[in-house]
């Protein structure tokens, strides 16, 4: 399914028939309407962040349902795509830590090249309906990734935006991880509690602390 030791770690869901069942009301999703991202780029976070690199977890909630924006990366858009405005907080939240000055691009690839699992809860929706896939099943499965995550043999540091992505606390249960969480980087809560958590220097501390290589943040 993804190419990658992650093959191995989710086998248990690959080989179950509710999985199955479950990717046949996807495939059927795809086949009648528009869904965003591709068929193709759906894993694209497992696909660019192995198991056994994921050193930082970034939750989201839910794709971008915008025409070419989403492209299996939480928080990331495609090449060319206006930035989103929780992104352009994300970058400046960046800027004030660390000093990255802002890109112009919303791509996260490199990212997730580093060893930062942009994760969203539900891995797809319907064109132009945020959250429309919600209640469709895909919670089951990326919250059986969390906790396979949670077992990690390194220490991971899990990046917790708002409330919904908060939730999944409950899944992070091994004291060797470190839990950063603030208010979400939407416009609409971004001066709660988001902007001045700075998430990027607190993730390389941690990593540095526990002899592990820190993240390049530069875009």
């Amino acid at each position: 399914m993804i190419g990658n030791d992650w093959d191995q770690v989710l086998s248990v869901i690959w080989q179950s028939n509710g999985f199955k069942k479950f990717m046949s009301i996807v495939d059927h999703e795809y086949q009648t309407k528009t869904i965003y991202p591709l068929r193709e780029n759906m894993f694209n976070a497992l696909k660019l962040t192995p198991y056994k690199n994921v050193k930082v977890v970034i939750m989201g909630q839910d794709p971008y349902h915008g025409e070419g924006e989403a492209h299996g990366l939480s928080f990331s858009v495609q090449e060319g795509i206006k930035l989103p405005p929780s992104l352009k907080n994300i970058y400046q939240e960046l800027y004030t830590d660390l000093g990255i000055k802002p890109s112009e691009k919303g791509d996260l690839t490199k990212w997730a090249q580093e060893g930062v699992l942009l994760l969203n809860s539900t891995l797809t929706v319907v064109k132009d309906s945020p959250n429309s896939h919600k209640d469709l099943g895909w919670s089951l499965f990326t919250d059986y990734i969390i906790k396979a995550i949670n077992e990690h043999d390194e220490p991971v540091v899990f990046i917790l935006w708002g409330s919904f992505a908060r939730s999944k606390k409950v899944y992070i249960t091994n004291p060797k991880h470190l839990i950063i969480e603030s208010a979400h980087p939407s416009p609409f809560s971004a001066r709660n509690g988001f902007f001045g958590s700075k998430p990027f220097s607190r993730t390389n501390e941690f990593l540095k602390k526990n002899g592990l290589e820190p993240i390049d943040w530069q875009l």
